[in-house]
This record gives C-alpha cells, sequence and structure tokens, in this order.
C-alpha cells in the first residue's frame, strides 16, 4: 500500500484536493425528486456556489465566516434539520419575518403573495397516474416571480399557522408546493446547515422515461426572468 501510494501520490493529491473543492467551494446537485416541478425536474444535475452565503471548514458544518445573505427566492440546497438528508428548496421566509399559509396563499410580513397567470398541466405520480396541476407565477414582497405548482387533487397541508422566523434560520418550501417535504414538515432550517445556492443547470437527462439527454435544459439559469 505504502509503495502505491508513493507511486500515485500525484494522483491522491488531485483526489484530496478535488474532495476539499467539492466540500469547500463548489458542487454539483442531482435532483432525485419532484418537489421542485416545475423549475427542476428529476434528471437535472445543477451547479451549487458554496461560497454563495458561508465559507466552512470542509467536510464539516462548521461555519468560518459569512460571504452573503441568503434572499427570499433563493434556491438552496441543505442539509434538513430532521434527519441530515441532502435538500433543496427555495428560501420563502427570512429571519424575523412573520409568515403564515392560507389555502395554499402565503402571507408575509401583512403582505399577501401575489398569483398570476394559471396554466394547467400534468403531474404525473407513480401510483396515481396523471394528475392535473395548476401552474402560476408566485410573487412574494417585491421578489422575483417564480413558478410554482399546486396538485389539487393530492392530499397536502395547504395551510400554516402564523409564526416568525427565528434569528438565523430559514422558512425553505418546494415550488411544487403539494408534493414537497419542507419547512411545513420538517421546520425551519438553521444557517449552519445551508450548503449553497443552486445557480444553473449542468445537464439533465429524462431518467423517467427513454435517459435521452434534454440538452435544451444544459446551462439554464435557475433565475431567468418569468
Amino acid at each position: 500500500m505504502k509503495n502505491w501510494m508513493r507511486a500515485n501520490k500525484g494522483f491522491v493529491l488531485f483526489l484530496m484536493l478535488f474532495g476539499i473543492f467539492r466540500t469547500a467551494v463548489a458542487d454539483w446537485n442531482p435532483i432525485p425528486s419532484a418537489s421542485m416541478h416545475p423549475n427542476l425536474l428529476e434528471g437535472d444535475v445543477v451547479f451549487v456556489n458554496r461560497l454563495a452565503y458561508n465559507v466552512k471548514l470542509p467536510l464539516t458544518d462548521i461555519v468560518l465566516g459569512h460571504t452573503g445573505e441568503p434572499q427570499r427566492g433563493d434556491i438552496v440546497t441543505f442539509s434538513s434539520p430532521a434527519d441530515g438528508t441532502r435538500l433543496i428548496k427555495r428560501v420563502i421566509a427570512l429571519p424575523g419575518d412573520r409568515v403564515e399559509m392560507r389555502n395554499e396563499q402565503l402571507i408575509i410580513n401583512g403582505q399577501a403573495a401575489d398569483y398570476d397567470g394559471v396554466v394547467q398541466a400534468a403531474e404525473h405520480i407513480q401510483g396515481l397516474g396523471a394528475l392535473q396541476a395548476l401552474q402560476v407565477a408566485e410573487k412574494i414582497d417585491g421578489s422575483r416571480p417564480h413558478t410554482i405548482q399546486f396538485l389539487p387533487q393530492v392530499r397536502a397541508q395547504r395551510d400554516m399557522a402564523a409564526l416568525v422566523v427565528p434569528a438565523g434560520q430559514y422558512l425553505m418550501l418546494g415550488d411544487n408546493r403539494d408534493n414537497s417535504a419542507d419547512s411545513r414538515y420538517i421546520g425551519m432550517v438553521p444557517r449552519a446547515l445551508l450548503i449553497g445556492r443552486a445557480e444553473r443547470v449542468l445537464a439533465s437527462a429524462d431518467i423517467r422515461g427513454n435517459w435521452l439527454p434534454r440538452t435544451e435544459r444544459f446551462g439554464m439559469s435557475l433565475y431567468a426572468s418569468h
């Protein structure tokens, strides 16, 4: 083993540096579920900027310093406060915000979100088949609009009692509101558990169908104007 290490020390050093780069600077994140439909699809691989908010000690959640502040509407990867699973959701409420949900409508700091441009679509759910989906542009408290999706036929948590987001924590929701395990179920997300800001789709393949590449999604920004 020592002889192999000595003979391949350049390769071993590369792997170590590459690992540090992925855990401290930039990363990519495969999308495994439908919780961010219609904006992120299963089979998308997104680029994640790990330096968007924090500098962390590699391989840990120890924050060495702050590099920026999460903004409402950011798509963020983070470790679930419930079980440590890596998730990707959208930042909806910031520390100190008072937020509630009434029959799907968000109300933040007393201001109701705007919903425009209803489009009908189909959502395929294993075991249930094709369900009706309603896609709308949601705009919250001056942030850029983003498309979200409702599934009227699915039993979901469509109401949330008013609460104030604690200091240093964030409320996250999936864009596919009725099919997302987010802060309604796992609670607020502490800043130390944020991994990074998802910036764009690097590559994409139809993993639920024919596995062909979806080249039209390659390089797609996650923050293009609605």
